[in-house]
């Protein structure tokens, strides 16, 4: 990108959740009026009136926050366009845009790999919006919501290929209690932040048979290996995985009650089913989401990621959460490292 490039006076936020509201509460802090986008008129008129209840109760948003039901108003001259929703649906529901402004920059807050083609999600935004993809940004790391919302110290990474885009992206996020970082490795970002949330849906899952401490540090540890061994098979720069968006987002995300993902894996750990733990859980698992499509894509290059694979026959149905338990403890022992 040129040093000349455009300033961004104004931000779109498509999404109207918990974390895509959040976000627009942090660009209108660091100075940004924000445009936000909501499939429902009623949480529109919230937002309007200054909050959004359903997901972000009790957060005031200023009045540089405005809110439309209204697709292409949202994006309407708008420099800086962000992304907030379930890593699925994303491509249906930006279809209506078309090609976007040129000079745009996207932002995806985004953590999935599309099922059927597994594109990672700056690549889906690329596509739907017609974007050059060095004009797309990912936000990654120990990002709960919740948390951010209360004013609580938060860092995360902006990552773009073009590191004068992650640049500008951090600087108009940044706030005196939530920190980005920039790095360059699209790539290794975005593979934590799909595959730690199939990995806390394991956490959750353990959490929920009565499973102790030592149980859950070893699901994350090895599913630490399981990303870090996808990452290297597809070209990522080995230190984003022990970073903010790799070991940082997963240790908050396995961890945290906050967590969706590991609060429907302990659903599924109590003996509920899918739909019953889907119906229990508050939001989209984007782990049971994306987990086939991880899998399908760790297959496609010879990686092997065994609880990847048991998270995926337990939300499929082909197994209990036990019988996935027996068969992973019932793996040949081997030396610890990258490739055991």
């Amino acid at each position: 990108m040129s040093a000349a490039a455009p300033a961004i006076t104004s931000a779109a936020v498509i999404g109207s959740g918990a974390w895509g509201t959040t976000f627009a509460w942090l660009l209108a802090q660091a100075g940004t009026p924000t445009t936000i986008w909501a499939r429902r008129r009623q949480v529109a008129e919230e937002i309007n009136a200054g909050g959004n209840e359903r997901y972000t109760p009790g957060l005031e948003l200023p009045e540089t926050i405005r809110a439309t039901t209204d697709l292409a108003q949202a994006v309407a001259g708008a420099g800086l366009i962000v992304v907030a929703l379930p890593s699925q649906e994303a491509r249906g529901a930006l279809a209506p845009l078309g090609e976007v402004e040129a000079g745009a920059v996207a932002v995806s807050l985004m953590k999935g790999i599309e099922a059927g083609t597994g594109l990672r999600m700056s690549q889906v935004l690329a596509q739907a919006l017609g974007l050059g993809q060095e004009r797309v940004a990912v936000i990654s790391g120990p990002n709960l919501a919740d948390e951010i919302a209360a004013g609580q110290p938060t860092a995360t990474v902006v990552a773009a290929g073009d590191q004068e885009v992650a640049a500008r992206v951090a600087a108009l996020c940044a706030t005196t209690a939530f920190r980005p970082y920039t790095n360059t490795d699209v790539l290794g970002v975005e593979l934590c932040g799909a595959v730690k949330n199939v990995i806390a849906l394991a956490v959750g899952a353990a959490a929920g048979r009565g499973m102790g401490d030592n149980s859950k540090a070893t699901i994350i540890t090895r599913g630490l290996v399981e990303i870090t061994r996808l990452g290297a098979a597809l070209g990522a720069r080995p230190e984003t995985f022990a970073g903010l968006a790799g070991m940082g987002d997963l240790v908050a995300t396995c961890s945290s009650p906050l967590s969706r993902n590991q609060v429907f894996g302990r659903h599924l750990g109590e003996g509920m089913s899918v739909q019953e733990a889907a119906a229990a859980s508050r939001g989209v698992a984007e782990g049971a989401k994306s987990a086939r499509a991880v899998l399908d894509l760790a297959a496609a290059h010879g990686v092997e990621m065994p609880i990847t694979a048991g998270v995926v026959a337990v939300v499929e149905g082909a197994a209990s959460v036990a019988e996935v338990t027996d068969e992973l403890l019932a793996r040949p022992r081997k030396a610890e490292g990258l490739h055991a």
